[in-house]
Formats: structure tokens, C-alpha cells, sequence
């Protein structure tokens, strides 16, 4: 007997743990218990308003402008950096990012790497992207553009070569030219002016214009980090831009100090929409704070999360103890997001302005 009793004792007391607290969403409401329709005669210790609001889950973390797509550029042949580049420095296409041995190392747009000498004979996709440049430069007269380099493409070459001051060969070398995708923003200087560089030695850190902000997150914040997730971008003026976040970032690629380059975390980068007020042209080293926004419910009723009552009886349920004068009628409703201590609700005649029973604070 003694046994059945302590048993009986345990099944009680779970039971009544269980009518305390039940989970909605990301909340955890049922603090009260009441029948549906019943309660008119008790008014509920205090009371709050419905409002009709947007809710919105989000996550805020310190974070740093940057710009995108933060890579270095190696040299491609062995010579001494006698012209350092200027970090913070916009390079466009024709202009020269650095000079090795004297010669300037030329930025010129394509999507495929200098990987081989450009000669007369030669076919390819980068003898396109090498007359494109010529073209848009103002050297293609006579250039038919296309994937061979021709006597045309020689004489465009010279001209071109000429208008550096060096040698007129009509070839193209290794070590001549740097092709990118777009115009650079230059990062830093990873080669000091007098330093000797090898192939394959970094020279310089560059990056898009297209300013970004970097942020850390926490690996369970993972879901936070799929491309297009909404953020809003607070820069240290005070200045609110949206934005959206372009995807994670290795740790070799961000700055020692940038968040994320040590840890578990993930460093995530949310590109700026470039509307007014971005920072384009600024430096890297502002801080910004970032709030991730991973759901939101606009133009709905809510009420805080103390408000809703679990309903006695077969059905059960959830409910709001609506107060009109001196009654209240208990309304079965339905519950949907939380946030911030609110949850979102619906009900037959709700609206919002209107009064309904919480627990006393």
C-alpha cells in the first residue's frame, strides 16, 4: 500500500508541474486556468491591452565594416616592390596596383588569371579578356575582338605599352598585368616597399568597393547565416541600414581583430544595399551592430505572454480573461509567435484596444 500511495503522490505532483508551464512557441505560457466562458463574476488582478504590432525574433552582435571579397594578390614573378601600395586606395582598370623592379603591375578586368605570357598566336579566353581591356582603354583601334592575339592585338599591345613608358615587345607577360573581376579596394600592404618577392608571395590585400559588414556569430546561430537572411545595420553614427547577409568568411580571410578570426564561432558577411549614407568609400575599421532578424509576423494582435490562460476541460486550449466594466468573459484564442514577451494571437472579436486580465506584477 505504502508503494501505490508514494506512486499516486508522484503522478499528482508531475501533473500539476505540467499545468504550470506550457510551452508555445518560444515562449512559455499557462499561469492561470480558467473554463471557456466562465469567470465573469472574478476580475483578474490587473490588466493590459491587445495591440496590434509587428513581432520579430531577432539576434544583435557587435560587428565591423569591411568590404568583400578580401583576397590577396601574389606575385607572379621574383622581383624587388620599389612603389608600396596605399591601403584604403581605389584601383580601376589601367591603373597600377604596385610596381615591381620598377615596372608598374597593371590592374586590368577579367574573371581568368594571368597564367601564361600573351603573344602573338595565342588563342584563348584570356586573349579575349586582354582585348576587352585593350578596347575599353582606348588602344583597340583596328582590334577586332575576339579569342586570337593577331598583328592587330600586337600594335593594340604596343600602343598600350607606350603609354606606361615601357618596352614595346607587343607581349604581354606574367608578371605585367593582374587580372580581377572589378576595380579593387586595396586592404593593406602585405609587401613593404625594398621587400624582395618571390612567386607566389603575397603582395598586397585587396577587396570589392562594395562595402560589407563582417559578424560573429555562434555556431547554434547557424541557421542565421543561410545566404539572404535580413539584417539591420547600425553604424557607429547611428545610422540604420538594411541589409542582407552574401555568406560566411574563412578565418584566414578576416582581419587578426575582425570578429570570428578565433573561436568556434562563424564569421558571416552581410552585404549593405548601397542606398544613402553606405559607407563606400570609408575605411575598414568602423564598428557597426548587426541585428539578425529570422522571423517576423507583421500587423498582428499580441498580447504580453502572461496574458494567455490555459482552459480547463476536455478541449482545452488557451484563452484570454477579455474585461468589459466590471465582467470578464474568458475567449478561446489561438496562439502563434513569441517575442520579446509578447505572443501573437487570434480569437472571434478581438481587436486591438481592448482589455484583457494578467497576473499582477
Amino acid at each position: 500500500m505504502k508503494r501505490s500511495r508514494g506512486l499516486l503522490l508522484a503522478a499528482v505532483a508531475t501533473t500539476t508541474a505540467l499545468a504550470g508551464a506550457v510551452a508555445v512557441g518560444a515562449g512559455t505560457i499557462g499561469h492561470r486556468e480558467t473554463g471557456a466562458g466562465a469567470g465573469k463574476d472574478r476580475l483578474p488582478p490587473a490588466t493590459t491591452e491587445i495591440t496590434r504590432t509587428d513581432l520579430v525574433r531577432s539576434k544583435s552582435v557587435d560587428g565591423q565594416l569591411d568590404f568583400a571579397g578580401r583576397r590577396t594578390v601574389k606575385a607572379a614573378v621574383e622581383g624587388t616592390v620599389t612603389v608600396a601600395a596605399k591601403p584604403g586606395s581605389t584601383v580601376s582598370a589601367g591603373q597600377e596596383l604596385y610596381r615591381l623592379d620598377d615596372r608598374p603591375v597593371t590592374l586590368l578586368y577579367g574573371q581568368v588569371p594571368m597564367y601564361r605570357d600573351l603573344k602573338t598566336g595565342d588563342s584563348g579566353s584570356d586573349v579575349l579578356q586582354l582585348e576587352r581591356n585593350l578596347r575599353d582603354l582606348g588602344f583597340g583601334a583596328g582590334l577586332h575582338v575576339d579569342v586570337h592575339f593577331d598583328q592587330a592585338t600586337e600594335t593594340a599591345v604596343k600602343r598600350w605599352q607606350k603609354s606606361l613608358n615601357r618596352e614595346t615587345t607587343g607581349t604581354v607577360g606574367r608578371g605585367d598585368v593582374v587580372f580581377q573581376p572589378e576595380r579593387l579596394k586595396v586592404v593593406a600592404a602585405d609587401a613593404a616597399l625594398a621587400d624582395r618577392v618571390g612567386p607566389d608571395k603575397a603582395v598586397l590585400t585587396v577587396a570589392s568597393v562594395r562595402p560589407v559588414v563582417r559578424a560573429r556569430l555562434d555556431q547554434g546561430d547557424a541557421p542565421l547565416t543561410a545566404p539572404d537572411t535580413r539584417a539591420e545595420v547600425t553604424l557607429a553614427d547611428g545610422a540604420t541600414l538594411p541589409g542582407k547577409v552574401s555568406g560566411t568568411v574563412r578565418p584566414e580571410a578576416a582581419e587578426p581583430s575582425a570578429p570570428g578570426r578565433n573561436g568556434d564561432g562563424i564569421t558571416v558577411e552581410i552585404a549593405l544595399d548601397g542606398s544613402p549614407g553606405t559607407p563606400a568609400d570609408g575605411p575598414a575599421t568602423a564598428t557597426a551592430t548587426v541585428k539578425f532578424v529570422s522571423e517576423a509576423h507583421r500587423d498582428v494582435l499580441t498580447v504580453p505572454v502572461e496574458a494567455v490562460v490555459a482552459l480547463r476541460g476536455e478541449n482545452g486550449g488557451y484563452g484570454l480573461q477579455v474585461v468589459q466594466g466590471d465582467s470578464v468573459k474568458t475567449v478561446r484564442v489561438t496562439t502563434g509567435m513569441t517575442a520579446d514577451g509578447r505572443i501573437e494571437v487570434q480569437g472571434e472579436g478581438l481587436r486591438a484596444g481592448m482589455k484583457v486580465g494578467v497576473a499582477k506584477q
